[in-house]
């Protein structure tokens, strides 16, 4: 994909919508400077040329009991391809990330479990995992 043509305009209404995916086209036109509907025909515009991907709602994990968060290192068997990795991150709903990276590792995973004995079952999940030669973990001990 070539880097698209964006305007001040385009990165301010990104911006905003970082901010608050939810805010109305009238409110976030008048934040802009642009009517509702100059506001939509650019939205619409930035999510047909693939600048905004989704709207999704961002979550407090301990709301759901994930108190545990890990940053697992995959090491896999040869040349696991990144649709290998891609469906052992879709095949296990803690793992919230996933990432192909350069250096050592093929892999990372961020995993949110409820405790350390949940995370222990998940890594012996993703161990088990055909490909999966070895792993390494970082436990999250706080966000700054």
């Amino acid at each position: 994909m070539h880097p698209l043509r964006l305007d001040d305009l385009d990165r301010n209404i990104i911006a905003r919508l970082v901010e608050n995916g939810r805010e109305s086209f009238a409110a976030l036109g008048l934040r802009v400077g642009l009517s509702t509907a100059a506001t939509k025909r650019r939205v619409d515009r930035l999510r047909a040329e693939g600048v905004i991907r989704r709207f999704t709602a961002e979550i407090e994990p301990t709301a759901l009991g994930w108190t545990i968060e890990a940053f697992v290192e995959l090491y896999c068997e040869g040349r696991v391809p990144p649709d290998g990795m891609r469906e052992l991150a879709l095949s296990i709903p803690e793992v919230s990330e996933a990432y192909t990276v350069t250096g050592e590792a093929d892999g990372i995973l961020l995993v949110r479990a409820s405790d350390a004995a949940h995370f222990e079952r998940v890594l012996g999940v993703i161990r088990n995992h055909p490909g999966v030669s070895r792993t390494r973990s970082a436990v999250v001990l706080s966000h700054l």
